[in-house]
């Protein structure tokens, strides 16, 4: 069919006929691909390069931009430049962490504080500090790319780590530095760092990277880099910003450019748009939504069969999976089970004695131990969902569930995490009850109810994503409560009350 622009994308044409930059706010659904691709046929004789988030995305661009455009991922062309010289290593085996430590020379134990740290613990950080530098922009590696393990609190604590770890970490990227053998095991993200720090130049009229609100810094040293030489176009939803826990940043807000918006949604009618826009104003995002009127999409306790449920947590997603395969209904899990697979097998280690090289759960020598932290300290109490889930269930039943998992093409539900269902959209979609309201405060209103926290800005980001991922039919009973809550904008709790709630910590 042919392409009759909306008025914004119209907008978006003129500017980027400018050939100033830009930064355009795509809210979800609004069909920013196919803005892109219009700006791009219509300027025949402009060459430029479109930068995407995954393969799959880079792909589908492909088959959509005119040939005057090169869709590609930033690994993609980090690998034609440089990754390609280290082919050989790529296909090299799997190997354990402690053995990679054991080979930098990683073989005795250390204490810091009262915590003893194992080889193979020592081994996890050395290599988890090599991937925090690789996602940077620096040049040298440094004590702020150690990360920091779990009751190893402390400036103090994580400065005597680094102090031990790091050597190991440069021995380790300068191991990474020889094309044809090696200790270290080579990943893609190694050479694109490799590649960041030649310099790259992106030759072209214009250069456009999606996902903006979700750049690694490393990407954006190499994409700002090129304003000097071309018109850069960053395009994206900062409302989507989810991976900040991840070391990912939102570079369209600050970026000296011509801001534009794209806020009529082709995915979903008015009353989702409704839905969505109360989240987005909570999260403070600079956009509101319009959905389609000719989209029927409703709202509401309806499906026992949705298309997908989506959840805050791997814990929730857990949940769901047993609930679903008991109840005999073939589920898929998008992304697979490994992640839940390794934390059902670091319990059962935990749960028999054994010590676990988990990365979040590695300074634990004893089930009862984890336990303990999850429910009496603070800084771990987003691990006790976990803890209950293993001792209502136990590690086997979880790792059989996840054995159990069928394909996508072959299932008659889906479950996600929200993260993981980004980019994604089903027909019918379920919020799953992992959705929780933010803790109360200790502070009372008029009527003596206890008055609710805030609502984090970042938990609404992930409350928009999940709601936005339905065509048809939302149930989003989970998320209720946000009708009552003050930060609502359309809350229609009576004046003088306030609506109550639980935590929802968990990171995913």
């Amino acid at each position: 069919m042919p392409f009759t622009p909306t008025d914004e994308q119209a907008a978006a044409l003129e500017a980027f006929k400018s050939g100033d930059p830009l930064a355009i706010q795509a809210g979800a659904g609004t069909g920013k691909t196919s803005t892109l691709a219009y700006l791009a046929e219509q300027m025949p004789g402009r060459r430029g390069r479109y930068l995407a988030f995954n393969r799959a995305i880079a792909a589908d661009a492909a088959a959509r931009f005119p040939g005057t455009v090169q869709c590609k991922t930033a690994h993609s062309l980090a690998y034609a430049a440089i990754g390609h010289r280290y082919r050989a290593r790529l296909n090299a085996p799997r190997r354990p962490g402690w053995q990679i430590g054991q080979d930098l020379g990683l073989n005795a134990p250390a204490r810091i504080g009262t915590i003893d740290l194992v080889p193979a613990t020592l081994s996890n950080t050395t290599l988890q500090t090599v991937t925090q530098f690789c996602q940077s922009s620096d040049t040298e590696l440094g004590h702020h790319h150690v990360p920091h393990l779990r009751r190893l609190e402390g400036e103090e604590a994580h400065a005597e780590l680094a102090d031990l770890v790091l050597p190991y970490a440069v021995k380790a990227w300068a191991d990474l530095q020889d094309p044809h053998a090696g200790m270290v095991r080579f990943e893609h993200d190694h050479y694109l760092k490799m590649w960041a720090l030649t310099d790259p130049v992106l030759r072209g009229d214009f250069l456009m990277l999606d996902e903006a609100q979700d750049t690694n810094p490393v990407l954006e040293q190499i994409v700002l880099a090129q304003g000097e030489r071309t018109q850069v176009v960053m395009v994206g939803d900062s409302a989507q910003a989810i991976y900040g826990w991840r070391g990912a940043r939102d570079v369209m807000t600050g970026f000296a450019a011509r801001h534009l918006t794209l806020t009529r949604s082709f995915r979903f009618g008015p009353a989702l748009a409704s839905e969505a826009n109360r989240w987005l104003t909570i999260s403070g995002a600079p956009i509101q939504l319009t959905g389609s009127p000719d989209i029927a999409t409703t709202i509401g306790h309806h499906s026992s069969n949705p298309d997908a449920v989506l959840c805050r947590t791997n814990i929730g997603a857990v949940t769901e999976i047993l609930t679903r395969l008991n109840a005999g209904t073939p589920t898929a899990l998008v992304g697979g089970g490994d992640s839940l697979r390794s934390l059902a097998q670091a319990a059962s280690d935990l749960i028999q004695g054994r010590r676990t090289h988990h990365p979040e759960l590695v300074l634990f020598t004893k089930w009862n131990a984890l336990r303990d932290y999850a429910e009496h300290d603070p800084a771990g109490s987003d691990l006790q969902p976990f803890t209950n889930l293993v001792d209502e269930h136990g590690p086997e039943a979880i790792l059989r569930a996840v054995d159990r998992l069928v394909p996508e093409a072959e299932a008659a539900v889906t479950v996600s995490t929200a993260h993981k269902a980004k980019g994604r959209e089903w027909a019918r979609v379920t919020i799953a009850s992992d959705f929780t309201p933010p803790p109360d405060t200790d502070e009372f209103d008029a009527a003596g109810r206890l008055i609710p926290g805030p609502v984090d800005e970042a938990e609404a980001r992930l409350a928009y994503v999940a709601v936005t991922r339905a065509r048809h039919h939302l149930d989003a009973t989970s998320l209720d409560w946000i009708a009552q809550h003050p930060d609502n904008p359309q809350s229609t709790v009576p004046e003088g009350k306030q609506a109550s709630g639980r935590s929802w910590k968990l990171r995913p």
